[in-house]
């Protein structure tokens, strides 16, 4: 019986509480991180310096930090700069000149035009306007001229402490992502080569729907490999990790091509079902030859090593591609020559370059 609208619906909605629930998970160290920042900026102009009320320090803490790893060091101190711009000159105006509609509009143009002479990012400019405008609207206290400065620097201080402190769990998502993806491939060349023996075309449509929904393992690994790199560039206490990290973000296009390559076998292997096409029971054997290999793979890479002590395991494979039988079948054909092309995309995972792990398999069976 085919799902309907409404069981097609909660499946998606699901999956996406799912997503959501991943995604705060990831994001939980940077949540404690910004609040904890804010808490001590807050502490520390309040109770060190005697600031009443330091709404500064921990705003400057929270957004200099942010929930991304990306150029951090970089964001605080253009954060910290602009927020420290906006502040000064806003509370030295509102000093001098009161608040009122045309005093925003110069305090405003004042602080980009500084901004910009500052030669700051656009972060740097924005911040130095919206702060300003919160001084010169918000809090106009003249009595408090040049505390607001202050608090700016201390939440920029506390920013730039808390930024150096990473957690290890970013730098071994990367691996641990590619072997995610690994099992998938692996999966679906089990489940394809099974599909091959039994031929059944319901099946098939299902391992086809599945193979379609897999881009966003590889979405999930790049932002894995681009949150690796982006903390051992922003934290001195990772910097040694980087040497290794790149060598496992290296593999995220050999594995997109091998993702790729894997649903391309599976959209072969559905039509030859649909189709009723016969195709001989050794191609189902090398697939499932295929897919312990590359559990041999997912395994390596989840121990956080290179796979080269997988590539003997593809290599058989490989070597097995050149024994099979032909046919006059071109449905049997394609899959033959996709099954070869997915041993070669898995050997590039174990550190082969494209010329030589084309090179490793014999000339097809004539």
């Amino acid at each position: 019986m085919e799902p309907g609208p409404l069981d097609r619906m909660w499946d998606r909605s699901r999956t996406s509480a799912r997503a959501r629930v991943r995604r705060l998970q990831s994001k939980s160290w940077q949540i404690a991180q910004c609040a904890l920042a804010a808490a001590v900026a807050w502490l520390v102009a309040a109770d060190v310096l005697g600031h009443p009320t330091p709404f500064f320090a921990p705003v400057a803490a929270v957004v200099a930090l942010g929930t991304s790893y990306g150029q951090r060091l970089r964001r605080v101190a253009e954060v910290t700069v602009g927020v420290a711009v906006g502040v000064f000159l806003a509370d030295l105006l509102v000093a001098g000149l009161g608040s009122g509609w045309w005093q925003i509009g110069l305090i405003v143009a004042l602080a980009m035009a500084a901004a910009f002479l500052l030669d700051g990012g656009p972060l740097f400019v924005i911040q130095a306007a919206v702060q300003s405008i919160v001084v010169a609207s918000l809090v106009p206290d003249p009595g408090a001229a040049f505390t607001r400065w202050t608090d700016a620097v201390v939440g920029g201080a506390v920013a730039l402490v808390a930024a150096t402190a990473v957690p290890a769990a970013p730098l071994r998502r990367p691996r641990e992502q590619a072997a995610i993806v690994m099992r998938k491939i692996a999966a679906l060349l089990r489940a394809a080569g099974e599909v091959m023996d039994d031929g059944e075309a319901g099946r098939a449509l299902d391992l086809l729907a599945d193979a379609r929904s897999t881009d966003y393992l590889i979405r999930e690994l790049k932002d894995a490999a681009d949150e690796g790199l982006s903390v051992v560039e922003s934290s001195p206490f990772r910097v040694r990790h980087k040497g290794d990290l790149r060598k496992m973000v290296d593999l995220v296009d050999p594995l997109d091509r091998a993702l790729r390559s894997t649903r391309v076998l599976v959209r072969h292997t559905a039509v030859a079902a649909y189709r009723r096409r016969p195709v001989p029971s050794s191609y189902s054997l090398l697939a499932l030859d295929l897919a312990d290999a590359a559990d041999q793979v997912a395994d390596e890479l989840a121990a956080n090593r290179m796979a080269a002590a997988a590539r003997d395991a593809l290599l058989v494979v490989g070597e097995a591609t050149g024994r099979v039988e032909r046919t006059g079948s071109l449905t049997a054909e394609a899959i033959l020559a996709q099954l070869r092309a997915v041993v070669a995309d898995l050997l590039m995972v174990t550190g082969l370059d494209q010329m030589a792990s084309t090179d490793a398999l014999p000339p097809p069976p004539r």
